[in-house]
């Protein structure tokens, strides 16, 4: 067996990312729960693999294949732009299994107070995580601008939630559940621009095809974050819209009439498939090429 060429383009995806199919592959890998797993010797050596292979060095008997398995473990856990390891909570593949367990609680302790603003916090403080953990690496946040963002978010979700729960008591139940999804999508108008405020003052670096950086620009950070907040909102109508339809449906059966404890786990069940593919890193500033046109560059 040869030794493996150096033009294998490990700084795009593996998979074609003009097809649905591509880019779902692409995501399921980055945001693969499994890789949370790995241990921190595992995590280096992929690093290593990755960073070697960029330098012009390939080990020994190096396969494709474990390159680029090295370099979607390499995407799960480190920053893109400054390399640093991620808070186990903020990477890409903690996705998943942090929103199914959050958006279920959101979905099943509606009802009370103290559990929707318990449970909104806990949204908020997560989000705040993921957003600082794969914010851009040429706009860093200070403290004072985390802070802010994670409160005004935060006040905003709960108040959100409790001011629709007090207008929906009237109404009909199914409305009600629906609360928690209003929460969240005023939150993420909120959280988001703010914990960004930095890139959209200075703007994100805007390179060229070939990678070699061109400048900031301020319209593509607007650009970007707008997308982002979108996607968010849209991203979150699967899993925090039609669960409550099928658990309204399903506690008016006698199965769980006579089991409503059972209410709680299934609620995270019905929220798992929507929440497979999040916010990818690459998503968080999806005009940094400078192929996005003309009209997103500024000089």
């Amino acid at each position: 067996m040869g030794e493996l060429p150096l033009d294998i383009n490990i700084q795009e995806p593996r998979w074609d990312q003009s097809t649905f199919l591509g880019r779902a592959r692409h995501f399921f890998t980055v945001t693969d729960p499994r890789n949370l797993l790995l241990s921190g010797a595992q995590l280096e050596a992929s690093r290593n693999i990755v960073q070697n292979y960029r330098a012009g060095v390939v080990a020994p008997g190096l396969t494709e294949d474990q390159l680029w398995r090295a370099k979607y473990v390499y995407d799960s856990a480190f920053h893109p732009d400054t390399g640093e390891k991620v808070v186990l909570i903020g990477r890409m593949s903690a996705q998943v299994p942090m929103n199914m367990i959050i958006t279920g609680c959101m979905l099943t302790f509606y009802r009370q107070t103290p559990t929707v603003v318990f449970w909104q916090w806990v949204n908020q403080s997560f989000n705040a995580i993921v957003n600082y953990s794969n914010r851009s690496g040429d706009a860093p946040i200070t403290v004072r601008q985390l802070g802010t963002a994670y409160v005004s978010a935060t006040t905003g979700a709960v108040a959100t939630a409790l001011g629709l729960k007090s207008l929906t008591k009237h109404l009909p139940p199914l409305v009600g559940r629906f609360v928690p999804f209003a929460a969240v999508a005023a939150a993420n108008c909120i959280n988001i621009p703010l914990m960004r405020q930095r890139e959209l003052q200075v703007g994100i670096p805007v390179t060229e095809e070939a990678g070699q950086r061109l400048g900031h620009s301020v319209a593509a950070a607007k650009q970007g974050i707008f997308q982002v907040v979108i996607s968010r909102i849209c991203m979150a109508i699967p899993a925090m819209a039609i669960p409550p339809v099928i658990m309204d449906s399903l506690e008016k059966k006698d199965f769980l009439k006579r089991r409503p404890w059972l209410g709680a786990p299934l609620q995270p069940r019905f929220c798992h498939p929507p929440v497979l593919c999040p916010v990818p890193p690459e998503e968080l500033h999806p005009c940094q090429q400078a192929g996005a046109g003309p009209a997103s560059s500024d000089p």
